[in-house]
């Protein structure tokens, strides 16, 4: 970032527009080394990434400056009145122009070696490099997509997901106090093998898992070792790879992955069993939750022999929970969620 030495202060206030119909949210613009980093100012929680050699003025010469990573300006825009970053931002893109403009003449024999190095790290090393770096700056928002996208391909093999609002106004209840206060639970009508958690902090079920136990235990407990057996950045960087190199760059500069990007990714899943967690970790989690692990572990082997660890190790084998995970009411609205 030579051209940015001149500037002491790379951060700036700024409008921020998620989409052209979305409210204007206040953010903290700051530069890095190839991004423009827009940030929530309470939290520092990045918000989105744009690269900033493709980010476009709309209104060129015009202050405040708007700003998008597209030049059609029908994605995010920021607006920024902060003559500096403004300036700053002029003089990356015009020395990334100036680079473009002015390329050296090299000797044949070194033009040959240096088309043949960049080859091999294209071939070798970039694409891997590209799709990892695409997965590990996607903002939550971005992996919120990345994740309801996969959800669109399970509902292929599983049905579309159940949307009867009376159990849904359970899983939103529920969800926040077993997975997080950005989990989102969904249900689907066929079985699933366990709980996924999917990008975005989605987490989905089948509604066997309703329809076959006595209480909400079994399905809570299998969410939250789906929660435990696997991280959102692990979950983003095998989707970002399925969806392949050029649906990579898409997302680093455009911010979504195209519409088919994971087609087939949600049938790869399902063929695999749910990751499992340690038993120590579950037994733990379970624990603190005032969830027994013996309806968990009889859904895996209902003879109890392969599971006997997480049996024996159940916190409320002897005395349950002083209080129930579900009313009687929001577990029978839960069971028919799926109810037409």
């Amino acid at each position: 970032m030579t051209a940015l030495t001149d500037f002491q202060r790379l951060e700036a206030q700024g409008s921020w527009r998620a989409a052209p119909d979305a409210p204007l949210r206040e953010v903290i613009v700051s530069v890095g080394d190839a991004t423009l980093v827009l940030s929530d100012p309470r939290t520092d929680r990045p918000l989105s990434h744009w690269s900033l050699p493709a980010v476009v003025q709309l209104n060129p010469g015009v202050t405040p400056a708007i700003y998008a990573p597209t030049t059609t300006g029908e994605d995010e825009t920021v607006t920024i009145d902060d003559p500096l970053m403004i300036e700053a931002i002029a003089r990356v893109q015009g020395a990334v122009a100036s680079h473009r403009a002015h390329t050296g003449r090299l000797r044949n024999g070194l033009l040959v070696l240096a088309i043949l190095a960049a080859l091999g790290w294209l071939v070798f090393w970039l694409p891997g490099a590209l799709i990892g770096h695409a997965a590990r700056i996607a903002p939550p928002a971005q992996a919120r997509d990345i994740g309801q996208a996969i959800l669109t391909d399970l509902e292929h093999g599983s049905g579309a997901v159940c949307r009867r609002e009376s159990g849904q106004a359970v899983l939103n209840w529920l969800a926040p106090r077993l997975l997080g206060p950005d989990a989102a639970i969904r249900v689907v009508p066929g079985p699933l093998g366990g709980a996924r958690r999917l990008p975005g902090e989605i987490y989905v079920i089948g509604s066997d898992l309703l329809q076959t136990a006595p209480g909400p235990e079994a399905a809570a407990a299998h969410l939250v070792a789906a929660r435990l057996a696997s991280t959102d950045d692990a979950l983003r960087q095998a989707a970002v790879q399925h969806a392949g190199l050029l649906a990579s760059i898409r997302l680093m500069t455009l911010g979504h992955l195209p519409q088919a990007a994971m087609q087939g990714f949600g049938a790869a899943m399902l063929m695999n069993p749910a990751p499992r967690p340690s038993d120590a970790d579950l037994l733990a989690a379970l624990a603190e939750r005032g969830i027994p692990a013996e309806p968990y572990a009889r859904t895996i082997d209902p003879t109890g022999q392969t599971v006997l660890p997480l049996i024996e190790g159940d916190a409320f084998r002897t005395t349950p929970p002083a209080r129930p995970l579900l009313t009687d009411e929001q577990w029978l609205a839960l069971q028919q969620i799926c109810a037409g």
